[in-house]
């Protein structure tokens, strides 16, 4: 399998990205975290910025491959979500669960749906909104 290398993006330093290694660990766990949150194919490649499909059908292969600065971004913020979750519920499902439940933080609507909405600022919504929850000071 050849190494990942990170797409050069102009403007971003050395400093804002992420190894090889480090992009390789996220792709195989938003893969999983796509099986637990039940998602599909197309929603997982929206979450992770427009993929196609077939790019997160390979990735879910175990065929990994190159990750924009912006799709690291994004599988950050998703294992961020999965974190916050973890600790703020006990039981793994409910937390699971409630990346689809309806929630008065956000209006009567659905994490997810937010999360679908395609910007790296509606995952950053999320988890934000988490990680204050989970600790308010």
């Amino acid at each position: 399998m050849s190494r990942l290398k990170l797409l050069e993006t102009p403007d971003i330093g050395q400093d804002n990205q992420f190894s090889d290694d480090e992009i390789e660990a996220m792709q195989r766990a938003v893969v999983n975290l796509a099986a637990r949150w039940e998602l599909t194919d197309d929603q997982m490649a929206t979450l992770l910025g427009g993929i196609s499909t077939r790019t997160y059908t390979r990735w879910k292969s175990g065929k990994l491959g190159r990750a924009s600065i912006d799709t690291a971004a994004r599988m950050s913020n998703l294992m961020g979500i999965h974190k916050a979750l973890r600790l703020l519920f006990r039981d793994a499902s409910r937390g699971y669960a409630w990346v689809k439940s309806q929630n008065d933080a956000f209006n009567g609507e659905i994490a997810l749906d937010i999360m679908l909405g395609g910007q790296l600022t509606d995952l950053m919504r999320v988890r934000r909104y988490l990680d204050s929850v989970r600790s308010p000071w």
